[in-house]
């Protein structure tokens, strides 16, 4: 019988690539933590920083330098992290050469609430707590902020964080009431009374028409009060 040394040869091979292939993964894995590298993505306002991620570790795990790699359960490492409430997502992995790698995702604050209570609304609705490390410059809510009307200020957020012209230069809500809340700009001294939060797109658009004839007629300084409450209309108040 003829020998296929071809075909000997390929599978000599095959089990040679797939030998060196465990024996490096089994020296992987028994390898230790080498050093954790922490990275933030986005954006570089940080809330939370690199110290006091370190130390959220040290207090759940103590140090992981050093430690087995296979000791290590990546989600709940995940978690720990996600538990602070300035982080948003966390994705934990381990590199090939030995580092531990922790890249965060940072919760984005969109208006600073000050009332009894006193936090950050992040782009998802949800309390944030004020940071030692950064102040967000994001516009500032005050008055009769109760579960409804925060609700209501959360979808006026929206709608100002993105539309850049509004972005830049409203910095500020107050809530006089649930459907009466007020807009005070960057530079203009009039206040506008936005009503209620029902169509919230035609009452901007409309104060946007407002705004650049005003100010191509240079009148924006005649009026103390432009109100968008009335349907389709801008009502303006002069001094």
């Amino acid at each position: 019988m003829k020998i296929n040394w071809n075909y000997i040869k390929m599978i000599a091979l095959l089990l040679a690539v797939v030998g060196l292939y465990a024996f490096s993964n089994v020296r992987s894995e028994a390898r230790n933590v080498a050093e954790i590298n922490i990275e933030f993505v986005g954006d570089q306002n940080l809330y939370i920083t690199e110290a006091m991620v370190n130390k959220l570790l040290i207090q759940n795990y103590g140090s992981l330098t050093n430690v087995p790699k296979e000791k290590l359960v990546l989600n709940k490492i995940e978690k720990v992290i996600e538990a602070n409430k300035m982080v948003k997502k966390a994705q934990v992995y381990l590199s090939v050469d030995g580092k531990l790698e922790a890249n965060i995702i940072q919760r984005k604050p969109i208006g600073r609430i000050e009332g009894q209570e006193k936090f950050y609304l992040d782009d998802e609705g949800r309390r944030m707590p004020f940071s030692m490390h950064h102040s967000a410059r994001v516009p500032i809510i005050t008055g009769e902020i109760t579960g409804k009307s925060l609700e209501d200020v959360y979808e006026i957020l929206k709608y100002i964080n993105a539309d850049q012209f509004l972005r830049k230069n409203v910095i500020g809500i107050h809530v006089e009431d649930v459907n009466k809340y007020q807009l005070r700009f960057r530079i203009e001294q009039f206040v506008v009374n936005l009503g209620g939060v029902d169509g919230l797109e035609e009452k901007f658009n409309n104060f946007k028409a407002f705004y650049t004839k005003a100010n191509r007629d240079k009148t924006l300084d005649n009026y103390n009060l432009v109100s968008l409450e009335f349907n389709n209309q801008v009502v303006c108040t002069k001094i």
